[in-house]
């Protein structure tokens, strides 16, 4: 039997703005693309929106008739992961399922960043949870756009990325890095620096396309270890260690 939740993938790459760091596997969006979004946009109906870039797992919630199941980013059921994390993420989604079933509409899905497990940077998350919505899709499998993503998470309480810049004009890299600043707005511990941005165009009331920006200097993955008795936690999950027993290859990390 299948652990899959959803054909394809539930997230899928988001390319690269020109002088971002790229790991194995990125891309980078085209030239012209990225003019309209860091230089100059079109006209009038081109909206730009800068998002602060957070630095974890990428996860989500998908709603079925039945009720919400919690996906890693390729689309499999969270608990039949082998990361830990993953559990912790699908424990962590049924604790809040109301909220979700309050968001979403049968056959959407919710996507974020579950920061639970630090990848390249730590964060206090004192004033937010540990999982930061940043994309939600239709029955159609098209992203809702900013407004309505920003306004069905704030009903239900969930914070998404800092909006960093909302308009008519292009944001430039360097403008967008000023204005995310070194720490970021998200918690990150220093030395520590945010991780970047990611830019969305809207146009006639449509997402279509984004791009990000990854710092040249960000060490990424640097806290990411094989051994998970060495891993680096932002948030603590110790009350869920009590439900991993069936997780192949258990160990308790917190």
């Amino acid at each position: 039997m299948s652990n899959k939740a959803i054909i394809g993938k539930a997230y899928g790459s988001i390319p690269h703005l020109p002088g971002s760091k790229v790991g194995p596997g990125d891309y980078h969006i085209h030239e012209g693309q990225a003019r309209i979004l860091t230089e100059k946009t079109r006209d009038n109906k081109d909206i730009v929106i800068v998002q602060e870039k957070l630095d974890g797992s990428c996860c989500g919630v998908v709603r079925g008739e039945c009720g919400i199941l919690p996906v890693t980013r390729r689309g499999y059921a969270a608990n039949t992961s082998p990361f830990t994390q993953h559990w912790y993420f699908a424990e962590w989604v049924m604790d809040n399922r109301v909220r979700f079933l309050g968001m979403l509409e049968p056959g959407e899905r919710v996507m974020g960043e579950w920061l639970a497990q630090a990848h390249g940077t730590r964060y206090s998350l004192l004033r937010f949870e540990p999982f930061a919505p940043f994309d939600i899709f239709g029955v159609d499998n098209k992203r809702k756009t900013y407004e309505e993503l920003f306004n069905r998470t704030d009903k239900q309480g969930f914070t998404t990325p800092s909006l960093l810049a909302f308009g008519k004009r292009a944001i430039s890299v360097e403008k967008a890095l000023e204005l995310l600043g070194e720490k970021g707005h998200h918690g990150a511990i220093y030395p520590d620096k945010s991780e970047g941005c990611v830019w969305r165009l809207e146009r006639n009331g449509k997402v279509e396309f984004l791009a990000k920006y990854v710092r040249p200097d960000k060490n990424i993955g640097c806290y990411l270890n094989k051994d998970e008795s060495k891993l680096v936690w932002n948030y603590d999950c110790s009350r869920f260690n009590s439900n991993l027993q069936n997780k192949p290859f258990y160990s308790k990390t917190v």
